[in-house]
């Protein structure tokens, strides 16, 4: 009578959905939404939660993509597009992405900032090609783009309005900044820079203004991006000794490694709720998408 109660939990656990078997054994181990394997990075939410929209190298093109949150069929937003095009942003309505289009001329490529409609029509360009256009964020309230030129010799960051006027530049550093993220109130800006001479991340006020590295030491740190209730910030370092996702306050303190995992992992997105984190990992074989709670 005892083995075949005990043949009967072992069949009802057998049965149990992944999530219920990690709640179970206390485990707080990521999902993994894609098998496809194919190389993927800046990932982000839709605003409702429902989507995620992804850069993708699928059949020798990098294009646009995006997936239902929990998994399924992936599809391309802006099939139409043969030239490279990457790194979308969704506006806080949802309603507009923008991106960056590589217009190719021989072997040269001239990156500018697209935007379009969430469905990926009515694409137009915003910030038309000076140097290498990159990383174009929506602010908060949607009113203003920010992104990383390199109209200036080497890579800085910028705002623009949304219609494309009143060009401001906040940074001025012969070091790279990249990888802008706004702060949820819109009053400040998280980034990467290697002005300390390893890449750390840095945070500074909306215009520009009291600039201060909050991560140091001998590592790699990138990617930041702010939880969306204003008191983290998540993003990648190789301080564990290959690239994990990190936790850390606002001010760079209490820093936690939230993946562990001897793969590289990288590219964090918030779940808009704050209570998951999107990522890449290479953990089986390929480079696919995975979430995780956070508490």
């Amino acid at each position: 009578m005892k083995r075949l109660v005990l043949h009967s939990f072992v069949i009802a656990l057998l049965c149990l959905p992944l999530c219920a078997l990690r709640a179970l054994c206390g485990e707080n181990l990521p999902v993994r939404l894609t098998k496809d394997g194919s190389f993927k990075q800046n990932l982000q939410w839709s605003p409702d939660g429902k989507t995620l929209l992804f850069t993708r190298i699928h059949e020798g093109k990098m294009a646009l993509w995006l997936m239902p949150a929990d998994g399924g069929e992936l599809k391309r937003l802006l099939p139409n597009h043969t030239e490279p095009h990457f790194d979308g942003n969704f506006s806080p309505d949802g309603k507009r992405i923008v991106y960056v289009y590589d217009k190719l001329e021989g072997t040269d490529g001239k990156l500018r900032i697209n935007v379009c409609a969430a469905d990926g029509s009515d694409d137009q360009v915003l910030i038309p090609h000076r140097a290498f256009e990159e990383s174009p964020r929506f602010s908060p309230n949607g009113k203003k783009v920010l992104w990383v030129s390199t109209r200036n010799k080497n890579p800085d960051l910028y705002t623009v309005d949304a219609d494309g006027k009143n060009e401001k530049r906040l940074t001025n550093d012969p070091a790279y900044d990249l990888h802008p993220a706004w702060s949820p109130d819109g009053a400040k800006i998280a980034f990467a820079s290697g002005r300390s001479g390893k890449q750390k991340i840095h945070v500074m006020n909306a215009d520009g203004s009291d600039q201060k590295r909050i991560t140091d030491g001998e590592f790699l740190d990138a990617w930041p991006v702010w939880e969306p209730g204003g008191k983290r910030i998540a993003f990648a370092s190789n301080r564990s000794g290959n690239s994990d996702i990190w936790l850390m306050t606002d001010d760079g303190k209490e820093l936690t490694n939230l993946t562990q995992n001897k793969a590289q992992d990288t590219a964090p997105a918030w779940h808009p709720e704050g209570k998951k984190l999107a990522f890449v990992s290479t953990r089986d074989g390929g480079s696919d998408i995975y979430v995780i709670d956070v508490k």
